[in-house]
């Protein structure tokens, strides 16, 4: 008998020895749990809110921003929100204001744990980016999980390419409730033909290498295209294949050909002039006729061009 409660004494011991340790497990496991939240979400603050640019005038945003080339970090605030510019933003107000967004630089160990983080923790934004070059965070900070961003890098990395809005909203990863959102917000620019080279042209739908070729040709010949339709000027290149790129292409100023005061040798290179009878007759023109008639008009009418090179010059930018 009492061996019995000598045994009864032991294990009830044990077992009470046994509850704390399980208590203070749970404790800190509890606590292990508090830490963690609180460190994850101390990392998601600190990457919803970096620091932040105002740049009051969206020209210098732009040419900032590189959106020439594509830029992923620019957005829209209201005026109402200001800036430190001081007493000039004031001045140059205006209804709204490109707010510029530069996270900063976080360890790879602090990117995996935001990753992790469920989406509905972490805060989603919407914001001026160009699929084509937006970064992972970028893609992440926009609403899309670590894995579709990388699905969405990995597209690019093996060449794929979204040339139009629409193109983004085909992507597997992009719901369309995600697109409704993000589709204000997606600039892609469009395709620079006097800056573009054989590259970037065969980028463009319909165009192999020897297009490419030949629109960075004609450019020169031209001294720079004044409208992106002289592009059907090009032999071959017809109005189906031009309506195919239209909308993914714009034109920046060219260089004004010097019609009125260039020697003839220099006018017969002219794809709309080409040859020396016609270049010394618009010589001739120009010495026996005042500065009010120097037109292209004037030209055609003196039968020294014909209707196509008088359509094709005045495409031209000429002084």
């Amino acid at each position: 008998m009492e061996n019995q409660q000598k045994t009864e004494a032991e294990a009830s011991s044990v077992f009470k020895v046994g509850a704390i340790a399980l208590a203070f497990l749970i404790v800190g496991y509890q606590a292990a749990l508090f830490v963690n939240r609180a460190a994850e979400s101390r990392i998601v603050a600190n990457r919803d809110a970096p620091d932040t640019v105002y740049v009051v005038d969206e020209a210098l945003a732009a040419r900032l921003l590189g959106l020439d080339g594509g830029s992923t970090i620019a957005s829209r605030e209201p005026s109402a929100r200001r800036s430190s510019l001081g007493a000039a933003d004031s001045a140059a107000d205006t209804s709204r204001k490109i707010v510029i967004r530069k996270p900063g630089n976080h360890p790879e160990e602090a990117r995996k744990v935001y990753g992790g983080v469920p989406k509905e923790r972490r805060r989603v934004e919407s914001f001026r980016f160009n699929p084509n070059t937006a970064s992972l965070d970028d893609l992440v900070r926009l609403g899309f999980s670590e894995k579709q961003a990388r699905s969405i890098l990995n597209y690019r990395e093996k060449g794929g390419r979204f040339r139009r809005k629409s193109d983004f909203a085909k992507s597997y990863v992009v719901a369309d409730s995600v697109y409704k959102r993000l589709e204000p917000y997606i600039v892609i620019p469009k395709l620079d033909i006097n800056k573009a080279d054989s590259a970037a042209f065969d980028t463009l739908p319909g165009i192999g290498g020897y297009f490419a070729r030949k629109m960075v040709e004609y450019r020169e010949r031209l001294g720079g295209y004044s409208c992106t339709e002289q592009l059907m000027e090009i032999w071959h290149f017809d109005r189906e294949k031009y309506d195919r790129l239209a909308d993914l292409i714009t034109c920046s100023p060219a260089p004004a050909f010097p019609l009125w005061s260039a020697p003839a040798d220099s006018l017969r290179l002219h794809p709309h002039i080409r040859s020396w009878q016609t270049a010394r007759a618009i010589v001739l023109y120009r010495q026996n006729n005042p500065p009010e008639r120097l037109t292209v008009e004037g030209l055609h009418a003196a039968g020294i061009l014909t209707d196509a090179q008088a359509a094709g010059l005045a495409r031209c930018r000429l002084r």
